[in-house]
């Protein structure tokens, strides 16, 4: 195995087993090390400290393990049956009312780079490295042989790993279970046609975009904040900013929201969103198949629409809306910031919205906000929702601070894994 050893008094961050050793730490390595590459790492005294994957970036190593052990198919099916039983624990797998949740949370699972979700018995991954990449193959057979149920596995890789010359990744059927695909699919030709699948969350249907969709098809991350907005929502005037496919829109809507407006640039989304609010019956028209009485169907199909999807940019949105709207407004916009050399423009951007909001809102509204921008820390984000209420001129409470499911567990070695944050704010 192919080794690397450190500069004096640079093992520190491994000896708290942080999963990361930036290149800078480096003293020197062999010549013939490549990206994806499994390596020893020794400290100057030619200790052993840890073993994980080489990349050529300022985190040069991505660590597996902190015992001197091979990277093999036994390790996968030892680390992917840890991340498993973690949400058997849970109660994940129990639950028929939310068939959706993260399977492989990366750092968190202590397998870096590797993303994968659970959508009742499908399972779609993203690799956002190479060198998990390049051990797909271990991968795939140990969530089989951990979960024999699977339906089929998809990699939606080609827009998550890095631009690298050796790897040309597409997005793929990386695994069909045969038996079951004679039984449901028909043919791998219709798996290969096929758009989209359905799956649960707070006992809602969904119709995940897995190929086209943002992610792996889904903002899984949110599940507990949108039953929040669901016991939060009855007789409220609602506002969803961006979207996407309608997550916290039917989460409203199924809480008892007099009426939701749901916001997106992307035309596509809205489809989908609309598409969801249908599907689970959240609008005037699919009302009216319930009841017979003519009379009654007409006067349903008179009241205002429960629900309306608008192609527009959120801000240009917010600052055209009268004052005292909306009695409940969400932002949950895309991350603003993936790199710390953008987080000045991030603040920037959340802040725009952010003050937007607090300024059209209602008196007594509440704002569910957040970023999931790893590079912005949960101080920048509060300091700027702070700078917000001061430049609105509104009195606000912090009710709660809105983190990520627990299907997404962070190691406590890696704070950086902390990358949603949410709060909820109740809005004077």
């Amino acid at each position: 195995m192919k080794s690397i050893f450190l500069l004096p008094n640079k093992e520190k961050s491994l000896a708290r087993r942080h999963p990361w050793l930036f290149s800078g730490a480096i003293a020197k390595k062999d010549k013939d090390i490549k990206e994806g590459d499994i390596v020893e790492i020794y400290s100057s005294s030619r200790e052993y400290l840890a073993t994980g994957y080489y990349q050529d970036e300022s985190i040069a190593v991505k660590i597996l393990s902190f015992e001197k052990q091979a990277i093999n198919q036994d390790f996968f099916n030892h680390r992917i049956k840890s991340a498993i039983i973690y949400r058997k624990t849970m109660g994940l797998f129990d639950d028929e009312n939310n068939t959706i949740f993260r399977l492989i949370n990366a750092e968190g699972d202590f397998l870096p780079g590797l993303i994968a979700d659970f959508y009742a018995n499908k399972i779609i991954i993203q690799f956002h490295s190479a060198g998990m990449y390049l051990m797909r193959e271990m991968i795939v057979n140990a969530l089989v042989k951990n979960l024999p149920d699977t339906e089929f596995i998809y990699s939606k890789s080609s827009s998550t790993l890095p631009k690298n010359e050796s790897i040309s990744a597409k997005d793929e059927f990386l695994w069909i279970n045969t038996d079951h695909n004679k039984r449901n699919f028909l043919s791998d030709g219709f798996l290969n046609d096929m758009t989209y699948f359905f799956a649960k969350e707070n006992g809602c249907s969904f119709a995940i975009d897995f190929k086209e969709g943002q992610k792996t098809g889904f903002f899984i991350d949110q599940q507990a904040n949108r039953r929040l907005v669901s016991e939060l929502s009855f007789g409220k005037t609602v506002l969803n900013c961006f979207c996407y496919s309608g997550g916290f829109s039917i989460a409203a809507l199924k809480g008892g929201a007099k009426k939701v407006d749901s916001i997106d640039i992307s035309k596509g989304a809205l489809m989908l969103c609309n598409m969801n609010v249908d599907m689970n019956g959240f609008n005037n028209k699919t009302r009216i198949t319930r009841f017979e009485d003519e009379e009654y169907a007409e006067h349903i199909n008179s009241l205002p629409k429960v629900h309306e999807s608008k192609c527009e940019d959120v801000v240009t949105y917010i600052e055209n809306i009268p004052s005292d709207t909306y009695d409940m407004i969400i932002l949950d916009p895309p991350a603003f910031a993936k790199h710390q050399k953008d987080l000045n423009k991030a603040l920037k951007g959340y802040r725009t919205i952010n003050k937007k909001a607090m300024e059209k809102i209602k008196s007594g509204g509440l704002l569910f906000t957040f970023s999931c921008s790893q590079a912005v820390s949960k101080e920048d984000f509060l300091t700027m929702l702070f700078s917000c209420a001061t430049l609105a001129k509104r009195k606000v409470r912090i009710v709660r601070r809105l983190p990520h499911n627990f299907d997404h567990p962070q190691s406590i070695f890696h704070p950086e894994g902390e990358y949603l944050k949410g709060f909820l704010l109740y809005v004077e």
